[in-house]
């Protein structure tokens, strides 16, 4: 650590006691951002970390929808995005316009949203989902099809985990998607003794080459098992610092270093700082937006 990042790192402590403030930093995020979180998780588990404790304000530093779900489920507390630019391509592939001509084309289906959307669209769906519990939301539906967005891939994971009727929107991760059957096969072997798991936003022909298809908190305690000591991991890289600190001696790799995604790595600690400082930029939910998408969130939340 720089004597630079030291000094900001003590003012910014500084400043968050000031403000009660929570920093919540998704695991995609640079390293010493990482370093400076009260909690460390994908998106849906910070907000609810942060909808649980006392603070007054959070600082959500990932992208705009995970500070969109931080405001839907915490709306008493200011939600601050140390970079308003960062955004998500996925969840800007379908709209609230978008997605209810899907609904007017088959109508009668169930729609369910994974939780990277804008609050808009969360309002126009029945239930969100996560890449952890999307297989469980969708069993808990009763008959009938699905409309299944944003993500094709997801989708399709599902639709083959469930062998439910699917109708999915063709949006993608563009991140993931440079995640490439080579990679894992090169990966494999460079080191044949390593696990591979991958996340769900890969494509299919990736998911098929992999021991194991985890969201980022599965990868998370896949890590920890006692049989895992080398793991290639089919996601986004910054992951591999927590991975690293929290297992010691084990060995990660990524399935591919393209698979960075550029809006994740736009916070800083200095952006951080200035957000405490300035108290923007705020990211607040329409109400009558949020109370439409807090029940989608809701109903996930009461799927065992």
């Amino acid at each position: 650590m720089t004597s630079q990042n030291a000094g900001l790192i003590s003012r910014i402590a500084a400043l968050k006691e000031e403000r009660k403030a929570v920093i919540l930093v998704h695991n995609y995020q640079i390293a010493e951002v990482q370093d400076i979180a009260d909690f460390v998780g994908d998106s849906l588990e910070l907000s609810q970390r942060a909808a649980a404790t006392t603070a007054e304000v959070i600082v959500f530093c990932g992208v705009h929808f995970m500070a969109e779900t931080a405001s839907i489920l915490s709306p008493e507390k200011k939600v601050l995005l140390p970079d308003v630019n960062a955004g998500c391509p996925m969840a800007d592939m379908i709209t609230a316009a978008g997605l209810r001509e899907m609904k007017e084309q088959f109508p009668g289906s169930s729609v369910v949203c994974y939780v990277n959307t804008t609050a808009e669209v969360k309002a126009e769906s029945d239930i969100c989902c996560t890449s952890a519990n999307a297989v469980r939301v969708v069993e808990s539906l009763n008959g009938g099809d699905i409309i299944f967005v944003p993500d094709q891939y997801l989708g399709d994971y599902v639709r083959g985990q469930t062998g439910r009727s699917m109708h999915l929107w063709p949006g993608y991760c563009p991140t993931h998607v440079k995640i490439r059957p080579e990679d894992i096969t090169e990966r494999r072997r460079e080191h044949p003794g390593a696990k591979v798991v991958v996340h769900p936003e890969c494509r299919p022909e990736v998911i098929a080459l992999a021991d194991e298809t985890l969201s980022t908190g599965g990868m998370i305690r896949y890590a920890r098992r006692t049989d895992v000591a080398e793991l290639v991991l089919g996601t986004e890289p910054g992951i591999i610092h927590r991975l690293k600190k929290e297992n010691p001696g084990k060995k990660f790799f990524v399935a591919s270093e393209k698979a960075t995604c550029p809006n994740m790595k736009l916070i800083t600690l200095e952006k951080v700082y200035w957000a405490l400082e300035s108290q923007k930029p705020e990211i607040k939910v329409a109400e009558d937006i949020r109370l439409r998408a807090r029940a989608a969130v809701d109903r996930m939340l009461e799927v065992p």
